[in-house]
């Protein structure tokens, strides 16, 4: 039986209903209970670390606050250090993983003070600043994570600059308590002072297992080619002292020295040298006459003559950096710093991020056996290359070498290229001091993606005093359709350039830019007021060119935007009786290069023909007044890897206005001094990367037997 009448809507009528004060008691406390259980169950369960910090700092508490951990006596001890580590043997890159920025994530440590069981640091200096400085920078960079689980690379808050003050055993054991530890596995361990008396061994002593060791004296004994990474010994003058700019050039000594406490042998033969070569060498010691304090340390004495330090170095040329009780001296720092090129002589010594930086650029590396020829050897080096020693040598210490933080990231920096390599820093971007912005500089090998930023092209013409010429030029120049712009580069620095009302008139803008000095490598500047994409390259005696001519070598250009496409075609061929390249100019079946008296090329190019041409061949061209084409052509040649397109027949480009004078191809030498340029040119890219081909570029119709209405380009020249 159903007793319907007994229920309602709530519930059966037997079960006694709850007050409303007791129903709101019971469903509060049962809902904290819930929640607490809820609260219970995330914390067990969810991912945590107890090794997570929100970031690594010392401005959130002191040294003293640190936690203190107590080493037992039988704490382990890592290994003493596998000299056969590489990054696929001893490095986990899958910790690493992929990320779209193909960046490298660093996890420091929290600050802890190691103590023996008896209560005594492992450290007599505990964090020194350098360190300080070192971490704070990388925690502050890109590389930085506080998340140990996402971390590629460890560092610990150890402090192992300085050797000396480290207890050797102590140390170790510390390394080997950290949680992540795993036989030293992705840790980074830095060092600048390594061993200590009496063998000063040249990396650190203290057991490390498989971790990485950022050293500051390896030599090629200890260093771990590709592992290891070899770091500058920081001199603290770089941080205290400001020196005056100092541009490149003659300075009032030619060689200095102002090491103190350098072995007696080769202070012998300093001196012997000193004697030889009298006041242009400079040889400094420390003063003797002087209180002991840390002004002592600013300064240098020669026979009683104090002189400052480091602001001395700026007088000389080149300074010398030997090898003392460790291989890596504070003194290149300063060296560096100073714009003063360095004079290594240390035996085996591992340069500073040699990985990546090339010293030949910016150092003289002499074997120490040979001091005695110093002098001598640097001697035979051209000016132009001691100052562009000289610039690049300030700037590796202002790019590398200033400060803690600048040495931490270069040292990430490093190890990120070799995990992702792909992404890696260019030999151009670690050597090159960035001075020009590329940002808006399309590179040929790209245009077909690329819509230029204006039609047409840029007719730059280099003339020097030849008036009446470069008026017919621009007369016959500016009936191109395709012409946006006339760029005349005024090269005589002892004339003015006609009066605005004496040019011709023409229907394009035309600008005068004035050179500072008379050099062919001026028309290749990448001057602001080139806004196309391409540049037409024109002496100012080439008249014979008709605006036909011109139009179509423009079209083949837009076809081939990464060639050099020209005129006037030349031929390198090897001597085999001299046994050396020759250039040749008369009529052939093949070219190797097309002369920039008359061409079309990409203004990408002007910039690295500024900026990025190898070696001294910029200053060569300058000094001899010769061969600008011919370098461009070795420029574009190794770049591309293509050869020149050729376009019209023109045998030859005859100059009616040239004479013996003036005309720089009539030169009875002009044709010898183009051989040279080719060796020297094959000689400084190591190569030669002129290509030969066997081809030229007409237009349709051009031989065909057709009305001339018809055809594109009626006004070609004829054979």
């Amino acid at each position: 039986m159903y007793a319907s009448g007994k229920y309602s809507s709530r519930g059966p009528a037997l079960i006694p209903r709850m007050k409303t004060k007791h129903r709101i008691y019971y469903i509060t406390l049962f809902s904290v209970v819930l929640l607490g259980l809820i609260a219970t169950g995330m914390f067990q369960f969810w991912p945590h670390s107890i090794e997570s910090t929100t970031e690594w700092t010392l401005e959130k508490g002191s040294v003293h606050d640190a936690p203190l951990i107590r080493l037992p006596g039988s704490s382990p001890i890592p290994e003493r250090g596998d000299l056969s580590c590489r990054m696929h043997t001893c490095f986990d890159v899958y910790r690493c993983g992929y990320n779209p920025k193909n960046r490298i994530k660093v996890y420091i440590y929290p600050l802890q003070r190691f103590v023996d069981e008896l209560g005594v640091p492992i450290s007599s200096t505990g964090l020194s600043r350098e360190y300080n400085d070192l971490l704070s920078a990388i925690s502050d960079s890109d590389f930085y994570t506080d998340d140990v689980t996402r971390a590629c690379l460890f560092i610990p808050s150890i402090d192992v600059l300085n050797q000396n003050s480290l207890r050797i055993r102590e140390t170790a054991q510390a390394l080997a308590m950290l949680p992540r530890w795993d036989k030293g596995m992705n840790h980074l361990l830095f060092n600048m002072l390594p061993g200590g008396p009496p063998d000063y061994n040249t990396a650190l002593d203290v057991p490390r297992d498989r971790a990485l060791l950022a050293g500051g004296g390896f030599s090629t004994w200890t260093y771990r080619q590709g592992y290891d990474v070899g770091i500058p010994v920081y001199s603290p003058l770089s941080a205290d002292v400001v020196l005056p700019e100092r541009q490149p050039g003659p300075r009032r000594y030619f060689i200095l020295s102002s090491q103190t406490a350098i072995h007696r042998e080769y202070r012998a033969e300093l001196e012997r040298l000193k004697e030889e070569n009298g006041e242009s060498l400079l040889l400094l010691d420390k003063c003797s006459n002087l209180s002991q304090g840390a002004a002592l340390a600013r300064k240098r004495c020669y026979k009683g003559q104090v002189y400052d330090y480091p602001q001395i170095l700026q007088e000389s040329s080149f300074c010398v950096v030997l090898r003392g009780a460790r291989l890596g001296q504070a003194a290149l720092s300063d060296v560096l710093q100073a714009g003063c090129v360095p004079v290594i002589l240390a035996d085996s010594y591992i340069l500073p991020f040699s990985e990546v930086l090339d010293w030949k650029r910016a150092s003289v590396v002499i074997p120490e056996e040979k001091l005695s020829e110093m002098y001598t050897i640097l001697k035979s080096i051209p000016h132009r290359q001691v100052e562009e020693m000289q610039r690049q040598a300030h700037w590796f210490w202002e790019a590398y070498f200033s400060s803690m933080k600048a040495i931490g990231l270069t040292t990430l920096q490093i190890i990120n290229d070799r995990i992702y390599p792909y992404a890696a820093r260019t030999y151009e971007q670690w050597n090159n001091p960035p001075v020009v912005k590329w940002s808006s500089v399309n590179s040929p090998l790209f245009l077909p993606l690329i819509p230029p930023r204006a039609p047409g092209f840029t007719a730059v013409i280099l003339t020097y005093d030849r008036v009446e010429s470069l008026f017919r030029v621009i007369t016959e120049i500016s009936k191109v359709p395709s012409l946006a712009k006339l760029l005349v580069v005024w090269n005589n620095q002892n004339k003015s350039p006609p009066e605005e009302s004496l040019w011709p008139k023409v229907g394009v803008p035309l600008k005068v830019v004035r050179t500072k000095d008379n050099k062919l490598s001026n028309r290749f500047f990448p001057y602001d007021e080139i806004e196309t994409e391409a540049v037409l390259a024109i002496d100012d005696d080439i008249i014979m060119l008709t605006s036909d001519e011109l139009q179509f070598g423009y079209e083949v250009w837009r076809e081939f935007p990464d060639r050099l496409v020209g005129y006037p075609g030349r031929l390198h061929l090897w001597d085999h009786e001299m046994g050396k390249w020759k250039y040749e100019s008369e009529w052939t079946n093949e070219v190797s290069m097309v002369l920039t008296g008359a061409a079309f090329y990409h203004k990408y190019f002007n910039y690295l023909y500024t900026y990025k041409m190898p070696g001294d061949i910029k200053n060569w061209v300058d000094a001899h007044m010769n061969c600008e084409d011919i370098a461009m052509n070795f420029l574009v040649a190794n770049i591309t890897g293509k050869a020149p397109i050729k376009v019209t027949p023109r045998k030859k480009f005859k100059c009616p206005e040239c004479t013996a004078i003036d005309g720089l191809s009539l030169d009875q030498t002009h044709m010898v001094e183009r051989s040279e340029c080719i060796n020297k040119f094959a000689s400084v890219f190591g190569t030669m990367p002129l290509k030969v081909v066997e081809h030229r570029a007409d237009p349709v119709l051009y031989k065909d037997d057709f009305p001339e209405k018809l055809k594109s380009f009626p006004n070609i020249g004829s054979l």
